[in-house]
Order: structure tokens, then sequence, then C-alpha cells
């Protein structure tokens, strides 16, 4: 079956969505730009939102629900959020439709067109602002930690699934705080969130930072993010949090009364993952032979295969396994015993392969005779044969050394895309011939970011927290900077 799939060297784009198909994640629709999310690719996603959901919960949010239609005259309110998006804006002008008279199937009745257009939310900071102004009139009423699961809506003309759709799925927390320093708090807290959740449950190291200028998201004063390395050596941002100021408050008139009886604007943040985790999962860890799950998000975690010549054979095997399975399944270990005739042995392994299931046990009548069964790991397609007797509790530790090897193996591929760069001929061969991350001196202003936008296709992916001060000169202009910043090109 892999032998299907385009190699990541020959066509790393073909491969990616070679995979999506092939290992039944998704596929496009009927909808330009808009994908159908397969069952088993929704599993995944279904472990994402669990988890996540967790983490906002253990952290104080709740979670809540508003319209999927925003009146148009909300995006006037804040200038630069509306800027931000109105390329992007899916608009819904009637209300109704009718057969029309001419034969001519269904049309849009003319008489039905709406006094004021509804926006597909991109995105819902307006309308929960809106909403925030009934729920907040003193101090007593703040904190609010809001979080959403949800559709938006971006039209978007050249779509890959998971990376880049016109609708996907997604959360946005909204908060609302009395105090500048608890806004700013939150913000933080919530990225630190993303790279928890990214690095031990996606096995995905990332590099948290601020956001340029021209790169934050529309209407924040600070866009926190996390930023990851495909295989390819392109970036992917894969979580943001943004500071917003009081900048919405203002927009939709959110005050309180303070302790001491004043009159003051809120303060606020967002911050949002969405179905591009799926996207980052597949290109950071699997291979030409189909996707590497860490078992903490595979939607299955093993898979037993039955090899046998006759179905008294089959018998035997299932009760032998059957206290294995129970055994398991106790650990909270999800697994398949997978009897189907109508697939061989060698074309079930290939499927376990290419669906990225962790770990794959296999069982012939031979295994029978002996007490022993076949343990296959996915991650480095190594195989041993092993007694049955007490194989549970390998199987927990193989699961736990799975999940730390991809992660370590992504590390150590991430650390070698790392270059230190200061002179930008060596930016703009090296951007081209090696890719990955690259550690620069900047002037800090816009018009030497657009220039190397421009030239090289790079961006600056961020101003990592941990970048030490450092006397330097800026890479283009031999303008002061105090520290390195983060560039790639990225999805």
């Amino acid at each position: 079956m892999a032998k299907f799939l385009t190699s990541r060297e020959e066509n790393y784009s073909q491969w990616y969505n070679d995979l999506v198909v092939k290992a039944g994640l998704a596929e496009n629709s009927a909808v330009r730009g808009c994908m159908v999310i397969k069952p088993y690719g929704y599993a995944i996603w279904e472990k994402i939102q669990r988890q996540l959901d967790q983490m906002f919960k253990d952290t104080g949010h709740s979670n809540a629900y508003f319209p999927l239609l925003i009146p148009k005259s909300f995006f006037s309110k804040e200038a630069d959020h509306v800027e931000g998006f109105a390329k992007e804006c899916a608009v819904v002008t009637h209300y109704r439709l009718k057969n029309d008279p001419n034969g001519g199937g269904v049309v849009v009745d003319p008489a039905a067109k709406l006094e004021e257009e509804y926006i597909i939310r991109p995105t819902s900071e307006t309308i929960i602002w809106n909403t925030y102004k009934n729920w907040i009139q003193s101090y007593r009423d703040l904190p609010i930690l809001c979080n959403q699961w949800a559709n938006v809506m971006r039209w978007e003309m050249r779509t890959r699934m998971f990376l880049r759709t016109a609708e996907f799925l997604w959360q946005e927390g909204h908060t609302a705080h009395a105090t500048k320093e608890e806004a700013v708090e939150e913000a933080h807290k919530m990225v630190r969130v993303y790279a928890e959740f990214a690095e031990k449950w996606m096995a995905m190291p990332v590099i948290m930072g601020h956001k340029s200028e021209t790169e934050r998201f529309a209407g924040a004063l600070d866009t926190l993010t996390i930023e990851a390395m495909m295989q390819d050596g392109k970036a992917l941002q894969s979580g943001t949090s943004h500071f917003l100021g009081q900048n919405f408050a203002k927009a939709f008139d959110v005050q309180f009364t303070t302790k001491e009886g004043k009159q003051e604007y809120v303060w606020a943040t967002s911050w949002g993952v969405s179905t591009r985790l799926m996207g980052a999962l597949i290109m950071a860890h699997s291979d030409d032979n189909g996707l590497v799950l860490p078992p903490k998000l595979a939607p299955l975690q093993v898979a037993i295969v039955p090899i046998y010549k006759s179905m008294e054979g089959l018998e035997k095997i299932r009760q032998t396994v059957s206290g294995l399975i129970e055994k398991l399944k106790k650990a909270g270990i999800t697994v398949k015993f997978d009897d189907r005739d109508t697939q061989k042995p060698g074309w079930k392994f290939a499927d376990y392969e290419l669906k990225g299931v962790p770990v794959r046990l296999a069982m012939g009548e031979r295994d029978l005779e002996n007490g022993t069964i076949e343990v296959a790991r996915r991650d480095t397609l190594t195989k041993e044969t092993l007694p049955l007797e007490g194989i549970e509790l390998h199987i927990e530790k193989l699961l736990d050394e799975i999940q730390e090897n991809i992660y370590k193996l992504a590390l150590e591929r991430r650390n070698n895309w790392i270059t230190k760069v200061d002179s930008y001929e060596e930016f703009k061969t090296l951007i081209d011939t090696k890719g990955g991350f690259f550690l620069c001196h900047w002037d800090g202003t816009p018009e030497t970011e657009e220039k190397i936008k421009n030239e090289t296709k790079a961006t600056i992916r961020c101003i990592p927290f941990d970048a030490p001060e450092e006397e330097g000169k800026c890479m283009v202009t031999g303008k002061p900077s105090r520290r390195r910043v983060l560039i790639a090109r990225a999805y």
C-alpha cells in the first residue's frame, strides 16, 4: 500500500496530499476550498480536542457558544480588525430561496434581501464583545474566561487540507479582565498551555515568542505564537494567543465600575488553535510508509492481526489473546483484534503502517505452540517475538517509549534546522539550499521585514521568549539590534 505514496524526497507537497487521502483522514468536498474530515481523521481531532478542553478547564475556563452569523456593522467598529479580515469574509445577503417560475431550478428570492447583511464568522471577537457588554457592569463580573469550540469561514483560494481551508474547526478563547497585568498574564499562560500540549501530546517541539508588529493578529497589541518546524524545512504557526488591550472594549463600549467606583474599559485576550494542528502532526513525524502518530493521539494504539489457516486456528488465537485485550483495555489502551476475512494479513500490516498505529501485534499458529507474539513498533519499523506472558506491561512501557522517541527524533531534526546567520548574502543562499529556522539580527523596522519577505519569501516567525540580549547588527541594514529573531519560510 505504501508504494502509492509519493516519497517526501520526490515531492513533499504531493506526499502530504497523498497521505491525507490514502490514510483516510480527509478528502476534498463539493464546496470549493472546504474538506470532509473522515472518521479516522476526526477521531484524531477528537483526541486533540478532549485533551486541550481539559487543559482549558484546568486553567479555569468554561465553554460557551456564540452565533455563526455576525451583523456586518459589528465589523466597522474596530478598524484594524475589519481591515485584517475584510478580504476573507463570506457574506449572507438573503434569507429565502424559491423555485424559478421559468423552470431554472431554485433561485434566490430577490424580495428576501436582508436589511443588514450577516458575515459568517471569520473569528468571533466582535459578536463576543457585543455580548460581554451585557455581562459586565462591575469588577465583580470579572474576569470572564470563556472558550468556544466552533467552525469559522475565511475564503481561501489556494487551499491544502488541514493546513489552509476556507472552513475549518477550531477553539477560540475570549477573556475579559479588570487590569492590563491580568490580561497579559492570561495571554502568556495560554501560549504556554499550547506549547505544553504540542510537546507532551503531539510530540512536537515548538518555539514560543512574540510576533513582529506586522505579523500580529488584526486588532491585537501583542501576539504570542508557537512555531514548529516541518520535515521539509518550513515553519508552521501552530497556535496563537493575543493580548488585545482595550481595543475591543472601546469599540463595543464595555466598561466596568472599579472597586474605587471609577468607570474603566475592560482588558481583553483571545487565543486559538485549529485543525491546522492535524497538518502539523502529519508533517512533523510521518514517513514514506505513512502516518507516524504519537500514541497519546492515535485513535487506535494497538492492532492485533491473527495469522491462521482454518477457522479453528482463528478461534484458538482469539481465545489466547482475549485476556491480553481485556488487560490492555483496563489500562486505558485502545486495541482492535482484526479478524476480517476480507483482507490478507500482509494487507492489514501495510494498512496499519499507513494509518500510523503505534504498536502492531501478530500471532500465528507457531506462536500459539510457543506461547509467543510478534510485536512491531511503527516509529522504528522494528519487530521482535516475545513471550505472551506479561506482554501487556511491555506494551504499556513501549507506548511511553514510542511517544518519547517520536519527540526526541522531532527535536533532533528541529535543532538541526536552526542556523545562526549574520550576513544577508549567506542567509539568501542558505534559505534556498538548507531551509529551516534562522536566528538573525533585525533592526526592528517593518521596511526591513518587508524587504526580507519580498526578496526571499521568508518571514519573521517570532522574537523568541528565550532570545538572549546580544548586541549585533541587522543582517540587512547594519543598524544596531539587541537580540536575534527567528526567520523562516512558512506554510
